[in-house]
């Protein structure tokens, strides 16, 4: 009797995209992730092999569904920007995200944050940053080798992979690009953008009353040298 062979199946991994809970816990913390997201990705807007999330999960080992973390924010240097549903890296030439922020809520635990540290160390962050806004504490941890040496000096200290420096006032962080510019909310960027449109239209209006008054000046000297050539006065030489 001859045995027929069973072809073998090849079953499929899922590797899910969301996990049902909320990106935030509370406003502030919101409020934050938004902030770091979107100005990193003005600010890094005209380069477009930097690719910029926040609240994606990021899968490092394929065939492994279950090894995921979602950084509140996350910064992938040699990746195309673009559209993902997660973060498959073997599918991004294997380049992991090098930096990472996670914003802290009374929600996070002491064990949760300990295993995003592990993860974080184990699959090859360049650059790790923890800021509590309830608190005003920013912490950091930069990679020497194959772990995190933690960041003594927060305060003044310039990311090496963003070129962003960290400054903690009493009262909040502040976060200033390599250009001068201030990391601001959407509502700030938008008041922003006002004042400068307001002070563009008050300029344009200013070159308009100049050139209305420059115009009157004209018409008035031509006024003046057609009286004078009424009186018979030679107005040639003036």
């Amino acid at each position: 009797m001859v045995q027929q062979v069973t072809p073998e199946t090849t079953i499929e991994v899922i590797y899910p995209e969301s996990d049902g809970q909320p990106m935030a816990d509370n406003t502030e913390q919101f409020t934050w992730i938004v902030k770091i997201k979107e100005n990193l990705e003005i600010l890094f807007a005209s380069q477009a092999d930097v690719f910029i999330a926040g609240d994606l999960f990021w899968y490092p080992v394929k065939g492994s569904p279950n090894i995921k973390q979602t950084p509140d924010t996350m910064v992938v240097f040699g990746r195309p920007k673009g559209k993902r549903g997660s973060y498959l890296q073997w599918n991004e030439d294997n380049i992991p995200p090098q930096v990472v922020f996670e914003i802290l809520s009374p929600g996070n635990t002491l064990k949760e944050m300990a295993k995003k540290l592990q993860f974080y160390q184990r699959y090859g962050v360049e650059e790790y940053y923890i800021y509590d806004p309830a608190k005003n504490d920013l912490n950091g941890l930069l990679r020497s080798g194959d772990s995190f040496e933690v960041i003594e000096e927060m305060n003044g200290w310039v990311s090496p992979r963003l070129g962003i420096c960290f400054t903690l006032t009493p009262e909040t962080l502040e976060i200033v690009s390599s250009t001068g510019k201030k990391f601001l909310s959407p509502v700030e960027i938008d008041q922003l953008r006002e004042q400068e449109r307001q002070r563009a239209e008050r300029e344009c209006q200013a070159k308009e009353a100049a050139l209305e008054e420059l115009e009157k000046e004209r018409d008035r000297y031509q006024e003046l040298l057609a009286k004078l050539k009424e009186k018979g006065i030679d107005t040639d030489n003036l």
